[in-house]
């Protein structure tokens, strides 16, 4: 609801535009009546584009309709009953409306919504300039506010030509009606045809005296139009190079930052709103050149007016040109790393499709893939023979025009790359390294077919593959330019070497995104990647600061002493957290980036059963636990131990917290955090009875060397650090092949009852002096 409260304060042009925004397809009143359950309702979670997301909008809308029909029961009183009449009629007008279509419904409020956070941002930052955005957007809507004005002052001025010329044909007329008077004196008698010819050549003097004048001032103002026009038009170039060369090349760079985990990129409805203020601003002055065209044709006077007209509507035209065609945009990227034989989707818009008509006559899109050189072609108005580098099925789509958010858009939701053709690769390069784009083209109408154009744009960078395999190393490719392209390059040109800071600054970008968490990689995370990027340890970590990275050293050469790439590791870090550990990351249960050598020096220095988690040195996607303890060969000498290193297959099995809760000798997590306090919310609730006659089985993990407090030492296996075997797993030894031994001694659950007891040797002794032939007899009967 503060929403609309800060929304009924709009002013001036504002105001219209947020009441411009209702109507018969959603009253402002029901806005009114219901601002505070329709702003606590969820609308951003239904995907527009998604059908399966047409149940829950259908809840909704039944959910407005109910609040609305609530709404109105609970008015009384006389006043109250024209609004409860009102309110039931507008409950059944929406039922009605968008029954059948109720994602409609859900566009429509969600236009309405982020169209009022926006009048009411760009109101509190023309109040309050906070920084250089809300600075820019002040002055481009202070621009518009400028070139509305002169295009009305144009307006104006025309009018007033047109009303002066047509008095002065009107006069001309006059003057032509004189002359024919005089050429039919000659009939007239002499006394006579000389009192009226010398009246009638008076007349006409005076006449031609007035249309002298009149002519030049004709002439001047269509003169002092034409420079307004041309004033007009220098501030809408400006303008429209602002938005279009500014502002929407950074919402395109904010969507390509996005593809590498960004903030997920907005704005697009305020570049659309200034883009439809220019179209109508150009229309307009485009209509007022032509107009004035008209009047010159009307009434030839001398002087250059005729090609002044003639360079301002090539100009104007250039202008519009400029607009469709740059507007013409991907509003959802099809995804980067492209597979075959996959569906996929895509969105394009055209941001001035409402304002222009376009939609009068609704265009169609069609999409093909194509190769980096055909891209460059393309860029350079060369011909490409039409050629693909591949086929996409189900390519074709009509644009579709939304009435209630006023937006022209396609929506490909089932396209699939049935087969891509490679060129030849240069060097070392590999197919995931191999760029493309998807190239979407239309042509639109305007003004009644009056103008006519073929667009195009160009997804961002595509990298096709034909397995799973590949997905690692096409994600090093589209992460690498995401993160370094720069604006206006060379397709699909990106830098060989970059500053490590910068590359940093993706991978952190990245790893928050695929966390969804606010906790990315910090100082002493960015300097353990970078000992390991650049294969050393004793480099200060303030020079990492100017050293590069190359393509080769992240993703094509492997790192010293193993068979994968620094990026190989990164991914399968991410890859691991993403699927198994994402929540005791964001706890901070996580240290990960921490070396053999910095895990024993953290350690040696707590008491034993302090462990930590860290990412394997070794192995794709493996964390390892370190722990203190003491060594069985040694009385007194304490190590530190790694296991080995859990991957996706381990957790799969069993969770991480669970495999803590198994190791009793795991106590305390680094610095001093007992174990259950951190990970107890997660392990897995105790195994319900036996259902049926089944007892389940429960897999529970050991460490040989730790499984009882004190551990003898092994003479047949290594215990020394790193050469501790892998934890075994072992199994519950009752599996229901015979039924639970009845004996008073033992619990429901099959376990010694220490209380009842007071000889636990002594027990067992008795147990193992009962005949077994006996047992087997018993249970047999």
């Amino acid at each position: 609801m503060a929403v609309w409260i800060q929304a009924q304060q709009l002013q001036g042009d504002a105001l219209h535009q947020m009441q411009s925004l209702y109507g018969q397809h959603f009253p402002i009143e029901v806005r009114h009546y219901l601002a505070q359950w329709i702003e606590g309702q969820l609308w951003d979670s239904v995907e527009l584009e998604n059908p399966q997301d047409e149940l829950k909008a259908k809840r909704l809308l039944d959910s407005l309709v109910q609040e609305l029909q609530r709404k109105a029961e609970h008015q009384v009183g006389e006043d109250g009953f024209l609004l409860k009449i009102k309110l039931g009629h507008y409950a059944s007008q929406l039922k009605s409306t968008y029954d059948r279509c109720p994602l409609e419904l859900v566009r429509c409020i969600k236009h309405i919504l982020h169209s009022e956070q926006r009048l009411v941002q760009e109101a509190n930052n023309a109040s309050f300039p906070i920084g250089s955005l809300s600075q820019r957007h002040q002055q481009i809507n202070q621009t518009f506010e400028e070139l509305r004005v002169s295009t009305q002052e144009t307006e104006n001025e025309l009018r007033k030509l047109q009303h002066n010329q047509e008095y002065f044909i009107i006069q001309y007329q006059e003057n032509l009606r004189i002359q024919a008077q005089l050429s039919s004196l000659s009939a007239v008698p002499a006394e006579e045809r000389t009192q009226r010819e010398t009246s009638l050549q008076a007349k006409r003097a005076t006449v031609e005296a007035w249309l002298t004048r009149e002519a030049n001032t004709l002439q001047k103002y269509r003169l002092d139009l034409a420079e307004k026009h041309q004033k007009t038009l220098g501030q809408l170039r400006k303008q429209q190079t602002l938005i279009l060369d500014e502002e929407l090349i950074q919402w395109k760079r904010r969507q390509q930052l996005a593809g590498n985990g960004g903030p997920t990129e907005g704005g697009l409805d305020v570049l659309q709103s200034w883009c439809e203020k220019l179209a109508d601003l150009i229309w307009q002055n485009r209509q007022q050149i032509r107009r004035a065209e008209h009047l010159t044709q009307q009434l030839p006077l001398p002087g250059p007016m005729e090609e002044l007209l003639t360079k301002l509507n090539s100009d104007i035209t250039d202008i519009i040109s400029a607009l469709v065609t740059s507007t013409f945009i991907i509003e959802k990227q099809p995804p980067q790393v492209l597979k075959t034989q996959t569906k996929f989707a895509a969105t394009v818009r055209l941001l001035v499709g409402g304002k222009l008509n376009v939609h009068m006559n609704p265009p169609q899109v069609k999409a093909v893939i194509v190769s980096e050189q055909q891209a460059k072609a393309l860029l350079k108005n060369e011909s490409t023979r039409n050629d693909s580098s591949g086929e996409i099925l189900n390519n074709n789509c009509v644009m579709e025009y939304h009435r209630t958010t006023g937006t022209l858009s396609a929506h490909f939701r089932n396209m699939s790359l049935k087969r891509i053709k490679r060129s030849d690769r240069r060097g070392a390069e590999s197919v995931t390294e191999e760029k493309f784009t998807v190239m979407f083209e239309s042509q639109f109408s305007v003004g009644g077919n009056e103008l006519v154009f073929h667009v195009k744009t160009l997804s961002l960078p595509v990298v096709v593959i034909v397995h799973g395999s590949q997905d690692n190393n096409a994600t090093a490719t589209v992460l690498w330019d995401n993160a370094f392209a720069e604006p206006g390059r060379v397709p699909f040109v990106v830098p060989d070497k970059v500053l490590w800071p910068q590359l940093c600054e993706a991978l952190d970008m990245k790893y928050k995104a695929e966390m969804h968490s606010a906790r990315g990689l910090c100082d002493d995370n960015l300097v353990f990647l970078a000992q390991k990027a650049f294969s050393s340890a004793s480099i200060n970590p303030e020079d990492y600061r100017s050293m590069t990275m190359s393509w080769a050293q992240f993703n094509r050469e492997s790192l010293p002493g193993r068979n994968f790439t620094f990026w190989q590791w990164f991914d399968g870090v991410m890859e691991l957290m993403k699927k198994h550990l994402k929540p005791h990351w964001n706890d901070g249960a996580i240290l990960g980036f921490v070396n053999k050598q910095q895990a024993q020096d953290m350690l040696m220095s707590k008491p034993n059963g302090t462990f930590l988690l860290r990412f394997s040195d070794s192995e794709i996607g493996g964390i390892t636990i370190a722990w203190v303890a003491e060594n069985p060969n040694k009385a007194g000498e304490r190590l530190v131990w790694n296991l080995m290193p859990y991957t996706t297959k381990d957790f799969s099995i069993r969770s991480l917290a669970d495999r803590i809760s198994d190791l009793n000798h795991l106590m305390f997590l680094y610095p001093d955090r007992p174990k259950d306090e951190v990970f107890s919310k997660y392990y897995t609730p105790p195994l319900s009875k036996a259902v049926d006659g089944y007892v389940k089985p429960q897999i529970k993990q050991v460490v040989p060397e730790f499984t009882t407090p004190n551990p003898e030492p092994s003479s047949g296996n290594p215990t020394y650090m790193d050469q501790a075997p892998s934890p075994s797993v072992a199994h519950p030894i009752n599996f229901a092949i015979f039924p639970p031994i009845s004996d008073p001694m033992m619990d429901a659950d099959g376990e010694f009852d220490l209380e009842d007891t007071m000889d636990v040797a002594r027990h067992v002794e008795e147990l193992l002096r009962r005949p077994m032939a006996n047992q087997w007899d018993g249970q047999q009967s």
